[in-house]
């Protein structure tokens, strides 16, 4: 494979990253706990939840989550996929040929998900997008770092320009509106619909996010992620930080300076398409970026590691906390559950949401005592391999961590 490829370092390297990605976890349900409850594809959520406890809840959660997990995610899949490179090399496994089967099965994943389950799906995505990652996988790290960040920086620039001058000259037409009818409908259904209704009021939330328009706009905003997460990956920058240490200190301070100040744009500037579009296009990823270096700095001190490492079990069986989340909350918010949909208040949905994001640590926590991988992930290794893996542990499982 061209390029540098750092050696792993295996107890240090899978904590950082698990840690992470628990924190994708997090981060994730912070975002999709309203529209778990409440037609937010429909409506704008900042006027809905305007005051109280539910505006300070609402926009805590705009700025320091909204359009910063999904890119963390997205930059974790493209550095997951190196490692898996890495391995695939070592033990002379052709990695595209395994990493199809693998996309494959999580693209069937995907779609159970997104039209037996619930509408917000990333996993389709993912995987379809995945496939484009195998035409640049070889480059070198510092290329795919550069490519990715060209690939992003370069159309949303343009594009959020292009949107705050329009803001300026007709904040009428650039104001977010609400759609009535379907914010109707979807509570009507998702109350008290049929499973059959349901099934088609998936099939349409879902289309109104990856109709073919947005579907230009979501591989720019998660492809890119892929290039930089392989790239930082063959550069070695997370497994060893304290190589690159002033670095990453430095890239911590500046993007969360520039992403909390972007982030906070719309609510100390004008509220509008434009604004938003910024927030969350520029100022979301900047946000990733403080996040992925300020917890590769924290993972190596001693008492910041032992705070963070309950993240890790998450991030282990991240796929299957991820669906757990979506089974959970449409079992209590649908009608085939306890039919809450649209009766519940921001705040009741956040401390549900701490709540069970909690358990999750918990159950995650015995789970990985007793075994491997998590239920999903093993299912997902075995339809990778075609093998069935040990997934049975034989001793405790050891905190990898300082």
């Amino acid at each position: 494979m061209k390029g540098a490829m750092v050696p792993l370092q295996e107890s240090k390297r899978i904590v950082n990253i698990d840690i992470l990605r628990g924190l994708a976890i997090l981060g994730i349900f912070l975002v999709n706990m309203p529209s778990f409850h409440s037609p937010l594809l429909y409506i704008d959520g900042a006027k809905r939840w305007a005051g109280g406890w539910d505006g300070i809840l609402y926009r805590f959660s705009d700025i320091v989550a909204q359009a910063s997990f999904y890119p963390l995610f997205a930059f974790l899949f493209g550095f997951g996929a190196i490692i898996l490179a890495v391995r695939s090399e070592e033990k002379g496994i052709s990695f595209p040929l395994l990493y199809m089967k693998r996309l494959s099965f999580l693209l069937i994943l995907g779609c159970i998900h997104a039209f037996f389950i619930w509408h917000g799906d990333i996993l389709i995505n993912y995987a379809v997008f995945g496939f484009a990652l195998l035409f640049f996988y070889k480059m070198k790290g510092r290329n795919l770092i550069l490519l990715g960040s060209v690939c992003y920086v370069l159309p949303f620039a343009i594009l959020g320009s292009l949107f705050l001058i329009m803001g300026t000259f007709d904040k009428e037409g650039m104001a977010i509106t609400t759609d009535s009818a379907m914010m109707k409908q979807s509570l009507e259904v998702y109350q008290s619909g049929t499973f059959t209704e349901l099934m088609s009021q998936r099939a349409l939330d879902w289309y109104m996010v990856n109709n073919p328009l947005n579907a230009i706009i979501l591989f720019l905003s998660i492809f890119p992620f892929f290039l930089m997460g392989a790239g930082v990956a063959k550069q070695g920058f997370l497994q060893n930080p304290t190589q690159y240490k002033r670095q990453l200190k430095a890239i911590s301070i500046v993007s969360l300076l520039l992403g909390m100040s972007i982030k906070m744009l719309p609510y100390v500037t004008v509220y509008h398409f434009g604004t938003i579009f910024v927030q969350d296009y520029l100022g979301g990823p900047l946000l990733t970026i403080f996040y992925i270096t300020a917890i590769t700095l924290l993972a190596e001190r001693a008492g910041a590691s032992r705070l963070l490492h309950p993240l890790s079990y998450i991030g282990r069986m991240s796929m299957s906390n991820y669906l757990f989340q979506s089974m959970v909350c449409t079992g209590i918010f649908y009608s085939y559950g306890l039919g809450l949909y649209g009766s519940v208040s921001y705040t009741t949905g956040f401390v549900f949401l701490i709540a069970l994001f909690c358990l999750q640590i918990l159950l995650s926590l015995l789970w990985m005592g007793l075994y491997e991988y998590g239920p999903v992930e093993y299912i997902w290794r075995f339809f990778t391999y075609g093998k069935k893996p040990v997934m049975r542990r034989e001793g405790p499982v050891k905190k990898k961590c300082k």
